[in-house]
Protein backbone atom coordinates (compact mmCIF):
# COMPACT_ATOMS: atom_id res chain seq x y z
CA UNK A 1 0.00 0.00 0.00
CA UNK A 2 1.41 3.56 -1.25
CA UNK A 3 -0.23 6.97 -0.49
CA UNK A 4 -0.46 8.87 -3.90
CA UNK A 5 -0.62 12.54 -3.63
CA UNK A 6 -0.52 15.72 -5.75
CA UNK A 7 0.42 13.80 -8.75
CA UNK A 8 0.59 15.30 -12.01
CA UNK A 9 -2.11 15.10 -14.81
CA UNK A 10 0.37 13.21 -16.79
CA UNK A 11 1.28 10.53 -14.14
CA UNK A 12 -2.63 10.60 -13.56
CA UNK A 13 -3.07 9.90 -17.05
CA UNK A 14 -0.67 6.70 -16.66
CA UNK A 15 -1.94 5.50 -14.00
CA UNK A 16 -5.53 5.45 -15.19
CA UNK A 17 -4.24 3.95 -18.07
CA UNK A 18 -3.19 1.31 -16.03
CA UNK A 19 -6.57 0.19 -14.25
CA UNK A 20 -6.04 2.91 -11.46
CA UNK A 21 -9.03 5.37 -11.05
CA UNK A 22 -7.80 8.11 -9.53
CA UNK A 23 -9.51 11.83 -9.11
CA UNK A 24 -7.60 14.65 -9.55
CA UNK A 25 -6.28 16.63 -5.95
CA UNK A 26 -8.12 13.92 -3.90
CA UNK A 27 -5.84 11.22 -1.86
CA UNK A 28 -5.46 8.09 -3.25
CA UNK A 29 -4.17 5.05 -1.48
CA UNK A 30 -2.99 2.11 -4.58
CA UNK A 31 -3.39 -1.59 -4.02
CA UNK A 32 -3.88 -4.29 -5.93
CA UNK A 33 -7.44 -5.50 -5.37
CA UNK A 34 -9.11 -2.78 -4.61
CA UNK A 35 -9.12 1.84 -5.09
CA UNK A 36 -9.38 3.78 -2.21
CA UNK A 37 -9.90 7.45 -2.40
CA UNK A 38 -10.81 10.06 -0.02
CA UNK A 39 -13.27 12.73 -1.67
CA UNK A 40 -13.58 15.57 1.70
CA UNK A 41 -14.76 14.15 4.78
CA UNK A 42 -15.57 10.49 2.62
CA UNK A 43 -13.32 7.74 1.94
CA UNK A 44 -14.35 5.64 -1.29
CA UNK A 45 -13.18 2.11 -1.24
CA UNK A 46 -14.21 -0.11 -4.51
CA UNK A 47 -13.86 -3.86 -4.63
CA UNK A 48 -11.95 -3.94 -8.06
CA UNK A 49 -12.70 -7.35 -8.96
CA UNK A 50 -15.31 -6.57 -11.48
CA UNK A 51 -14.05 -9.58 -14.23
CA UNK A 52 -14.86 -11.93 -11.16
CA UNK A 53 -17.89 -10.24 -9.63
CA UNK A 54 -15.44 -8.59 -7.63
CA UNK A 55 -15.20 -11.60 -5.66
CA UNK A 56 -12.99 -11.82 -2.35
CA UNK A 57 -9.55 -13.34 -2.38
CA UNK A 58 -7.08 -13.60 0.43
CA UNK A 59 -5.19 -10.77 -0.97
CA UNK A 60 -8.55 -8.38 -1.16
CA UNK A 61 -9.51 -9.48 2.28
CA UNK A 62 -6.04 -8.61 3.84
CA UNK A 63 -6.36 -5.06 1.61
CA UNK A 64 -9.48 -4.42 2.65
CA UNK A 65 -8.39 -4.57 6.38
CA UNK A 66 -5.09 -2.91 6.02
CA UNK A 67 -7.02 0.29 4.23
CA UNK A 68 -9.60 0.34 6.95
CA UNK A 69 -6.88 0.57 9.75
CA UNK A 70 -5.40 3.08 7.76
CA UNK A 71 -8.57 5.23 8.16
CA UNK A 72 -8.91 4.30 11.58
CA UNK A 73 -5.63 5.76 12.48
CA UNK A 74 -6.37 9.16 10.45
CA UNK A 75 -9.34 12.30 11.60
CA UNK A 76 -9.65 13.18 7.85
CA UNK A 77 -12.11 11.09 7.11
CA UNK A 78 -15.51 10.96 8.62
CA UNK A 79 -17.74 8.16 6.69
CA UNK A 80 -16.80 5.37 4.84
CA UNK A 81 -18.21 3.50 1.61
CA UNK A 82 -17.64 0.79 0.40
CA UNK A 83 -18.81 -0.63 -3.23
CA UNK A 84 -18.03 -2.78 -5.71
CA UNK A 85 -16.16 -1.81 -9.58
CA UNK A 86 -18.38 -2.02 -12.14
CA UNK A 87 -22.66 -1.79 -12.94
CA UNK A 88 -23.38 -5.32 -12.36
CA UNK A 89 -21.32 -6.65 -8.90
CA UNK A 90 -21.21 -5.43 -5.26
CA UNK A 91 -19.26 -8.50 -4.45
CA UNK A 92 -20.28 -12.60 -4.87
CA UNK A 93 -18.68 -13.87 -1.96
CA UNK A 94 -15.24 -15.28 -1.96
CA UNK A 95 -13.11 -17.63 -3.24
CA UNK A 96 -11.38 -21.00 -1.64
CA UNK A 97 -8.37 -21.26 -4.38
CA UNK A 98 -5.07 -20.61 -3.30
CA UNK A 99 -4.60 -20.90 0.01
CA UNK A 100 -2.97 -23.63 1.77
CA UNK A 101 -4.20 -27.56 2.60
CA UNK A 102 -5.56 -26.92 6.17
CA UNK A 103 -8.31 -26.38 8.68
CA UNK A 104 -6.77 -24.04 10.24
CA UNK A 105 -6.15 -19.77 9.60
CA UNK A 106 -3.77 -20.05 6.49
CA UNK A 107 -6.64 -22.68 4.92
CA UNK A 108 -9.77 -20.25 5.39
CA UNK A 109 -10.69 -17.37 3.05
CA UNK A 110 -9.93 -14.39 5.93
CA UNK A 111 -12.89 -12.55 5.58
CA UNK A 112 -13.26 -12.13 9.66
CA UNK A 113 -10.87 -9.67 8.95
CA UNK A 114 -12.71 -7.17 6.61
CA UNK A 115 -15.89 -7.76 9.34
CA UNK A 116 -13.96 -7.22 12.35
CA UNK A 117 -12.48 -4.34 11.05
CA UNK A 118 -15.66 -2.46 9.60
CA UNK A 119 -16.25 -3.41 13.29
CA UNK A 120 -13.61 -1.23 15.05
CA UNK A 121 -13.44 1.54 12.82
CA UNK A 122 -15.06 4.53 15.06
CA UNK A 123 -16.80 6.21 12.11
CA UNK A 124 -19.70 4.87 10.13
CA UNK A 125 -19.57 2.67 7.31
CA UNK A 126 -22.32 2.46 3.97
CA UNK A 127 -22.43 0.00 1.68
CA UNK A 128 -23.56 1.15 -1.70
CA UNK A 129 -24.76 -1.98 -3.23
CA UNK A 130 -24.52 -1.03 -7.37
CA UNK A 131 -25.34 -4.84 -8.43
CA UNK A 132 -25.16 -8.28 -7.29
CA UNK A 133 -24.71 -8.46 -3.07
CA UNK A 134 -24.58 -12.53 -2.86
CA UNK A 135 -22.97 -15.04 -0.05
CA UNK A 136 -20.19 -12.88 1.40
CA UNK A 137 -21.07 -9.89 -0.67
CA UNK A 138 -24.44 -9.73 1.63
CA UNK A 139 -22.74 -10.39 4.64
CA UNK A 140 -20.59 -7.71 4.16
CA UNK A 141 -23.42 -4.84 3.19
CA UNK A 142 -25.15 -6.59 6.51
CA UNK A 143 -22.23 -5.77 8.45
CA UNK A 144 -22.01 -2.61 6.92
CA UNK A 145 -23.43 0.44 9.81
CA UNK A 146 -26.20 1.22 6.35
CA UNK A 147 -26.81 0.10 2.94
CA UNK A 148 -28.24 2.21 0.23
CA UNK A 149 -28.94 0.05 -3.40
CA UNK A 150 -29.88 0.66 -6.67
CA UNK A 151 -32.92 -0.79 -7.56
CA UNK A 152 -31.56 -3.48 -9.80
CA UNK A 153 -29.88 -4.88 -6.87
CA UNK A 154 -30.03 -8.20 -5.78
CA UNK A 155 -29.24 -9.82 -2.71
CA UNK A 156 -29.21 -13.57 -1.68
CA UNK A 157 -27.48 -16.22 1.02
CA UNK A 158 -26.18 -18.95 -0.95
CA UNK A 159 -23.92 -21.06 0.86
CA UNK A 160 -26.13 -23.98 2.19
CA UNK A 161 -26.87 -24.82 -1.73
CA UNK A 162 -23.11 -24.77 -2.62
CA UNK A 163 -21.27 -26.39 -0.16
CA UNK A 164 -20.54 -23.34 2.09
CA UNK A 165 -21.72 -20.84 4.99
CA UNK A 166 -21.01 -18.25 7.48
CA UNK A 167 -22.39 -19.01 10.57
CA UNK A 168 -21.07 -15.89 12.79
CA UNK A 169 -21.30 -12.56 11.21
CA UNK A 170 -23.63 -13.73 8.64
CA UNK A 171 -26.14 -14.99 10.79
CA UNK A 172 -26.04 -12.99 14.39
CA UNK A 173 -26.27 -9.80 12.04
CA UNK A 174 -28.73 -11.19 9.74
CA UNK A 175 -30.60 -11.76 12.50
CA UNK A 176 -30.34 -8.13 13.92
CA UNK A 177 -31.66 -6.82 10.91
CA UNK A 178 -34.50 -9.31 9.90
CA UNK A 179 -35.50 -11.21 13.15
CA UNK A 180 -34.41 -14.53 13.40
CA UNK A 181 -37.09 -16.36 11.46
CA UNK A 182 -36.68 -14.48 8.90
CA UNK A 183 -33.00 -14.57 8.72
CA UNK A 184 -33.40 -18.65 9.24
CA UNK A 185 -35.45 -18.26 6.06
CA UNK A 186 -32.85 -16.60 4.15
CA UNK A 187 -30.18 -19.07 5.13
CA UNK A 188 -32.26 -22.31 4.61
CA UNK A 189 -33.64 -21.60 1.46
CA UNK A 190 -31.33 -18.97 0.02
CA UNK A 191 -33.90 -17.15 -1.87
CA UNK A 192 -33.43 -13.84 -4.72
CA UNK A 193 -34.23 -10.78 -2.85
CA UNK A 194 -35.11 -7.62 -5.08
CA UNK A 195 -33.87 -4.14 -3.65
CA UNK A 196 -37.46 -3.35 -2.72
CA UNK A 197 -37.96 -6.40 -1.12
CA UNK A 198 -34.37 -6.07 1.35
CA UNK A 199 -35.64 -2.43 1.95
CA UNK A 200 -39.38 -3.74 2.92
CA UNK A 201 -37.69 -6.35 5.48
CA UNK A 202 -35.30 -3.93 7.00
CA UNK A 203 -32.15 -5.65 5.15
CA UNK A 204 -31.36 -2.15 3.53
CA UNK A 205 -32.17 1.26 4.48
CA UNK A 206 -32.59 3.40 1.03
CA UNK A 207 -33.64 2.13 -2.64
CA UNK A 208 -32.84 4.67 -5.12
CA UNK A 209 -32.96 4.42 -9.25
CA UNK A 210 -30.14 3.25 -10.48
CA UNK A 211 -28.44 6.43 -12.24
CA UNK A 212 -28.54 7.89 -9.00
CA UNK A 213 -26.82 5.42 -6.80
CA UNK A 214 -23.53 7.68 -6.53
CA UNK A 215 -24.97 10.59 -6.14
CA UNK A 216 -27.41 9.77 -3.42
CA UNK A 217 -24.57 7.67 -1.90
CA UNK A 218 -22.44 11.05 -1.72
CA UNK A 219 -24.98 12.76 -0.24
CA UNK A 220 -25.99 10.43 2.33
CA UNK A 221 -22.31 10.62 3.06
CA UNK A 222 -21.71 13.98 3.74
CA UNK A 223 -24.99 14.10 6.02
CA UNK A 224 -24.12 11.67 8.19
CA UNK A 225 -20.56 13.59 8.04
CA UNK A 226 -21.86 16.56 9.03
CA UNK A 227 -22.73 14.85 12.70
CA UNK A 228 -20.08 15.25 15.64
CA UNK A 229 -17.40 12.48 15.35
CA UNK A 230 -16.97 11.80 19.17
CA UNK A 231 -20.80 11.25 19.12
CA UNK A 232 -20.91 9.07 16.16
CA UNK A 233 -18.06 6.66 17.37
CA UNK A 234 -19.89 6.56 20.53
CA UNK A 235 -23.15 5.06 19.13
CA UNK A 236 -21.66 2.83 16.54
CA UNK A 237 -19.37 1.20 19.90
CA UNK A 238 -22.51 1.00 22.16
CA UNK A 239 -24.06 -0.63 19.18
CA UNK A 240 -20.99 -3.06 18.63
CA UNK A 241 -20.31 -3.84 22.21
CA UNK A 242 -23.44 -6.19 22.66
CA UNK A 243 -21.64 -8.99 20.27
CA UNK A 244 -18.29 -7.81 20.95
CA UNK A 245 -17.68 -9.31 23.78
CA UNK A 246 -14.72 -7.92 26.18
CA UNK A 247 -13.53 -6.43 22.53
CA UNK A 248 -16.53 -4.91 21.89
CA UNK A 249 -17.08 -3.13 25.91
CA UNK A 250 -12.77 -2.46 25.12
CA UNK A 251 -13.96 0.06 21.70
CA UNK A 252 -15.69 1.74 24.40
CA UNK A 253 -14.26 2.04 27.70
CA UNK A 254 -10.86 2.62 26.58
CA UNK A 255 -10.76 3.35 22.77
CA UNK A 256 -13.61 6.33 23.92
CA UNK A 257 -13.03 7.00 27.43
CA UNK A 258 -9.85 6.91 28.17
CA UNK A 259 -8.02 9.63 26.63
CA UNK A 260 -10.81 11.67 28.07
CA UNK A 261 -9.65 10.35 31.76
CA UNK A 262 -6.34 10.66 30.82
CA UNK A 263 -7.05 14.57 30.18
CA UNK A 264 -8.97 15.20 33.76
CA UNK A 265 -7.70 16.48 36.97
CA UNK A 266 -7.90 13.83 38.72
CA UNK A 267 -5.47 11.96 36.11
CA UNK A 268 -3.08 14.56 36.26
CA UNK A 269 -2.92 14.69 39.89
CA UNK A 270 -2.38 10.93 41.09
CA UNK A 271 0.19 10.79 37.95
CA UNK A 272 1.66 13.70 39.64
CA UNK A 273 1.40 12.40 43.11
CA UNK A 274 3.01 9.15 42.19
CA UNK A 275 6.04 10.95 40.43
CA UNK A 276 6.14 13.38 43.82
CA UNK A 277 6.35 10.68 46.02
CA UNK A 278 3.31 12.02 47.99
CA UNK A 279 -0.51 11.63 48.77
CA UNK A 280 -2.94 12.48 45.95
CA UNK A 281 -5.44 15.22 47.00
CA UNK A 282 -8.80 13.71 46.81
CA UNK A 283 -10.46 17.52 46.19
CA UNK A 284 -9.53 16.65 42.73
CA UNK A 285 -10.94 13.11 42.17
CA UNK A 286 -14.06 13.12 39.94
CA UNK A 287 -12.70 16.26 37.85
Amino acid sequence: MRCLLHKSDDEIQGLEAAGTHLKRGRRVLAFETILYEEDGPIGWLTLNRPQDGNMFTAAMCHEIRDCINAIRRETRTRVLVITGAGQKFFCLGGRKEGMEETRLYAGVLPTLEIYESIDRLQKPVIASVNGFAVGGGNVLQVVCDLTIAKESAVFRQVGPMMGSFDAGYGTWYLEDLVGKRKAKELWYLNPKITAQAALEMGLINRVVPDDRLGAETRALALEIAERGAFALASIKAAFQARHGGVGGLARVAHDLLLRQYLESEESKELGAAFAEHRQPDPEKFGR
